[in-house]
Order: structure tokens, then sequence, then C-alpha cells
């Protein structure tokens, strides 16, 4: 039944509500959707204020019951359930006598607190010694206490002086007025700023734009591990720090997007966040901006264009280079498809054949230097020789310094280019000392410290910015050990790894994240769009996150990349493979980067005193099976194998660099 009051000052009944009934949600999406679309209307609702009538104090949503008038809504008639429910007579310790609530009809003022009343306001008064008070000081007591739903039991702000205590909602230290449990939870007391938070916000406001998400963030009470698991242990979204050890912290989520906030978090960053540059482009005029905008660009390509520019320049149609025995010829694609109805030379009409890189058709066509793939936009020069297993160089590669002085990785000394036909590992395959990523392409190395990198670790920049980490600059630092993970992989960068570190917010950006995710690619999956590297999850996203490629979970808090038309998403170290390994490449210590970026498969080998057969250098798929060569019978999925096509020998990289001497190999892969 509902509980319906009549009071002094008002004519009509006023009857009691419930601010915080609980409505079960609708499940269909539709209903999801509408509740979107209201926006700022939600927090408005959800927000209820209003004004008592007898105290003059704010009703909310945390004083949970309140009278109002039962006639129609051109009477705007409002009082706190203890204001209503106030006793026709009181005993108070203010005076000697009961006080009996009385409306006046002239002005008066309160004995206590001396505050002027007009008539037609409510007051206790003795008859007897003309003594009266006004409602304010009556409920004195009764205003500090609070239904509040992130605990079962009352709150009462017991002592009304600021004190200095750590809140259980925010987990901060604070000065000020508390509310604490008012029975057996001694040890529950929360800020009187965190009491009264909205239970809806939109960050943007909070936050002036500098961070922004379209639905509103509902609070929530608690963040248990479970739900953490749950989803893929998210961080926050203004700060990066994780909720790990603060599960019975508020916070602010919205569940559908998986953004998830610190509560303190929500103003924090006001005037301090991440629309403020903290560097001047006039100071920096050749910054390396990332991520690159797709595969074809590179370190030595940006050098490259900072040195020539957009112009057109010389370039010599053949070309004798240190890294190969055969002379190497100039292939300008446009300008050869161009003479395809004319009349050509002999060398133009075998390079007529060359097909370059094309992940939509499971072309590939990388650089023997940086790896890089080899695209018709830019000149490139190619051996025509077909001996050589497809040798080809960017036009940027064949200029790279021979010199690199004061490597952030290896001061001591200086670097020199060293090309892969001269290195001194099995078929110039390396370890890259900076990514730890193997490699057959050209490197930089200190001989005397056998210390060697890959070609883009080799001219790293000092300075970088990404759109991971906006407008504010990057420097390389030398990571031994940190416990902060690293903003894009979130994998904690251990031994001897370079990373990019913004000194303002404390936060590292592995150098093979920065240097080697594109933010496009194309993929035969999506063949009418580029997919997008994202940083978070996608906001609307409606089904399970999944890779496309390797059919396992994805991190959606991990940099991914995606086709919002298509809602389809690819782990970053599936990305890049259009070989037959596509579907067996994912390997389960959450890597970011694809294993085998930096080697080019698919040259043969012939080693006739190892096998009869000429064999091809490839990824090992499960299909493979286990290796061939006696004593070993390990798994090939994973590795760099070589394997014979004609039957069924297949051997590991390993075993192959163990068991082959040098002096049996009969003809040079030219790789």
């Amino acid at each position: 039944m509902e509980a319906v009051l009549e009071v002094l000052e008002h004519e009509h009944p006023i009857k009691l509500v419930d601010l915080q009934l609980h409505y079960e949600e609708e499940d269909d999406d539709d209903a999801d959707d509408a509740k979107e679309e209201e926006g700022d209307d939600l927090i408005t609702k959800e927000s209820f204020r209003g004004a008592c009538d007898r105290c003059g104090e704010e009703i909310n949503v945390y004083h949970r019951y309140y009278y109002k008038c039962m006639a129609d809504s051109s009477y705007d008639f409002s009082l706190h359930k203890f204001c209503g429910e106030l006793p026709a007579c009181l005993e108070s310790a203010f005076h000697r006598h009961p006080l009996t609530m009385f409306m006046l009809r002239y002005n008066w003022s309160c004995a206590i607190c001396h505050s002027k009343h007009n008539s037609g306001e409510i007051r206790y008064i003795c008859f007897e010694c003309e003594f009266w008070i006004d409602v304010n000081c009556t409920l004195e007591i009764r205003k500090r206490i609070i239904h509040h739903p992130c605990h079962p039991h009352l709150l009462i702000c017991a002592i009304t002086k600021p004190i200095l205590c750590d809140c259980n909602a925010c987990g901060k230290e604070h000065k000020g007025i508390f509310y604490q449990c008012s029975t057996t939870c001694t040890n529950f007391i929360i800020h009187s700023e965190c009491a009264f938070l909205p239970k809806t916000l939109l960050i943007q406001h909070t936050t002036g734009d500098d961070f922004h998400h379209t639905h509103p963030l509902i609070i929530s009470y608690s963040f248990p591990r479970e739900d953490q698991k749950a989803k893929h242990d998210p961080r926050c979204r203004v700060c990066g720090h994780s909720f790990y050890d603060r599960e019975n912290l508020w916070i602010y989520k919205c569940d559908k997007c998986m953004y998830y906030i610190h509560m303190d978090c929500t103003t924090l960053c006001t005037g301090a966040g991440r629309t403020n540059k903290n560097y001047k482009d006039v100071d920096h005029p050749y910054l390396v901006h990332l991520p690159f905008p797709d595969e074809t660009y590179s370190i030595p390509k940006h050098l490259f264009l900072q040195e020539t520019g957009t112009s057109n320049h010389k370039v010599n149609d053949y070309l004798t280079h240190m890294s190969h025995k055969h002379p190497l010829v100039l292939v300008n694609v446009d300008q050869t498809q161009s003479k395809s109805n004319g009349q050509t030379s002999s060398s133009n009409s075998l390079l007529l054949l060359i097909k370059c890189h094309d992940p939509m058709k499971k072309i590939q066509l990388l650089c023997n230097g940086c790896l890089r793939p080899i695209m018709s936009t830019m000149p490139f020069y190619r051996c025509a020789d077909q001996s050589c297993n497809g040798f080809a160089l960017h036009e940027w590669c064949t200029r790279l310094p021979l010199e690199k002085e004061n490597h952030p990785a290896h001061p001591q000394h200086n670097l020199y280019l060293i090309y892969s036909n001269d290195l001194p590992f099995f078929l110039g395959v390396f370890e890259c000392a900076v990514c730890d990523l193997p490699c057959n392409g050209f490197a930089y190395g200190c001989v005397r410290c056998k210390y060697y990198v890959d070609v883009t670790c080799g001219l790293i920049p000092k300075q970088i910015t990404h759109k991971a980490h906006p407008n504010h600059l990057l420097s390389i630092a030398q990571v031994e050990v940190t416990n902060t993970s690293c903003l894009i992989c979130l994998n904690v960068e251990e031994g001897r790894g370079l990373s990019f570190c913004c000194n303002t917010c404390n936060i590292y950006i592995h150098s093979k994240c920065a240097l080697l995710l594109t933010e496009t690619i194309r993929h035969k999956y999506d063949k009418k769009h580029p997919m997008h590297l994202s940083y978070f999850p996608i906001e609307n996203h409606k089904s399970q996150y999944f890779c496309e490629i390797c059919e396992e979970d994805l991190n959606p808090h991990q940099s991914f990349y995606h086709c919002q038309d298509c809602i389809q998403s690819i782990h970053t170290a599936c990305a890049p493979l259009i070989l037959q390994s596509e579907t067996h490449t994912y390997i389960t210590n959450q890597r970011s980067i694809y294993e085998f970026v930096n080697i080019k498969f698919g040259f043969t080998l012939n080693l006739f005193r190892l096998h009869k057969h000429p064999l091809l250098f490839a990824q090992g798929i499960k299909s493979d099976g286990e290796c061939s060569w006696w004593g070993c019978r390990l798994g090939l999925q994973y590795r760099m194998i070589f394997k014979c096509l004609k039957c069924n020998f297949v051997i590991h990289y390993e075993c192959c660099e163990r068991k082959v001497n040098m002096k049996f190999l009969v003809s040079h892969p030219h790789v």
C-alpha cells in the first residue's frame, strides 16, 4: 500500500515515492539501443534532485524516499521522508518542555540558529515559554542519515567537522566530511563528495573533451576479479593503470563497449589531458609520426623521402651492388606498363613478368634489405637472373648509410652496414639485438662485440609521436626491467629491449610495436576495405571478439586490426600473413608481432649431401608434421624449416644449421 500523509502547510494529501526502485532491464537489443539514444536525458532521470518545502534542503536519490503531492502536476510540493514524518510532539534536548508542531501566520526567527522565516512555515513551539525552533534545527541529526545503494545498512554523518581519512569509494585520502555505517561495519566510510556522485555521467563533460565516449558511463560500486578476467583485464582509459588491486573500489563503466575508468580519474585529468601537446613542431621538423600509414612505409623510406622530397631524382637503370653478385635492373612499374602496348627492350620484356607485392592475390615480394613489401608505387631494383630467388631491393635500401654512430642500444662503438651474404650466420639469419626477432635481411653490426640489429632497428629514431598516445613526445629509452607494460601489446618489457617512453605520463611503447605495426593493412579476408589498427575495444561492438584468421579469442584491450564496416577483427600477429601458414600462426604467448616479419621465405637451397632434391625455405605449419632428421622428431609448426616439394623430407632450420657443413653447399642461395 502507498504511504499517504496530510500535512499542515499543504491542502492535498502527499504520497511516498521510492527513488531507488529497481526496474529489470530488457534483454533485447532494441531496448538497449533506445536507452543509448536517450543520452543526456538518462543522466537527468537518474540524478533526481528537488527542494524540500519544509527544510529547504535538496532531495536527491540518496535520500531514497520523499513525499510529493498526490494532486495533478500543477502542484509542485515535496518533502523529505523524514520531514514529512516529523512527529506532532517532539522531545528535544534544546528545551525542557515538549515542543508541538505549529504553523504561525506571521514572520518569526528560530531561537537556536536565529534564521528568519516567513509566515506559513512549520516550526516547533513551546506554548509555556513561547520558545520555538525551525525544522532544520530539529532535523540536524536526521538529515545526516542516507540510504546508499553501495551499502546494505544506513550511512550516517556522525562527525560534522572535517577529518583526514581514506575513502572506501575511491581509495584516496580525503580531508572533509565522511559518511560511515551506522551498524556493525566499523571499517566502511566514504567521503561526502564520493557519496553524492552522479549515477551516470558523460566522460567528455568531466574531462573537458580530453577523453570521449559516446554512451553515458554508469557507476559501479565494485569490479570483482572474476568480472575483470571475463573482460580481458581492462585498464583505465584515462590513466592506463589496471583495476587488479582495486576490485572493491568504485568505477565508472560502459560494459557494452568495455570502457572502464577509475572513479577519481573522471576529474583528475581535466586540463592536463592528451589533447594538450607537450612539444612544438618547429623544434622537431623531422619527427617521425607513427604508426606508418601502410606496410610499404619504413624508417629507411622515411629517411629517403626526407632527403629527396617529392621531386623526381635521377636513378640508374642498372646498378652493381655489394650485396649481390649480379647487376640489378631498375624496375619502374608505371613506366614499364606504359610501354607494354609498344615495343620494349628485352630487359623490360622480362620485367613485365614481375608481380609486385599484393596481399589480396597472395603474391609476396619483399625487399632483401629491409624485408618490407615492394609495391608498384616506387621504383625498385631486381635481379633478372632466375637462379637468384627473386632478389630485390627498394631504391632507398641501395642508399642506406654505411655507418651508424651513437646507436642508443650500443653507443660504445659505431655500427656498420653488413649485407646478408657477409653476415657470419647460417644463410644470413640472425636475431636482432633490439626487437629479438629473427632476420635474414641487411644488418647494422659491431663485429668486435658480435652485436647485430636489423636495418629498421639500426636506424631507429630517438624521438617519435604515436597515435596510441597522441600529442605527447616519446623518447627512446633502454628498458632493462620494468613493471610498466607496453601501451600497445600490454606485455611487460624485460631484458635488453628499447622502448619509447613518454616522460610526462610514464607510459611505454615497445620499439617493435611502434615501428612494425602500420595504421592500415590490406588482407584477403576483407577484400573491400582496409583494416585499421585499433588500440581499444570498438564502440557499439555487438559480437564477441575473435580473430578471423586463427579463430582464437581476441583481447580487444591489446591492439588489433579491425574493419568497422564488416565487423571483422584480426590479431596483429596474424595480420601480415599472406602465405599458406595463415590459419596456423598465432602462438598463445600473446605475441603482438608476427614472429617472422623480418624473414624472407620462398627461396630454394641445394644441399645434395643432405638431400637429393632442392629444399624450400618456409615457415612450418601443422601439416608439415615432425622433423625428418634422425634423433630430432620435434614438431615443425611455428618454426623456420626446409622442406622438399618432391618428397616428404623436412627439417628444422636449427637441425640444418647443426648438421650441414658449409663445404657441402653446392650452390649458394643468393638471398
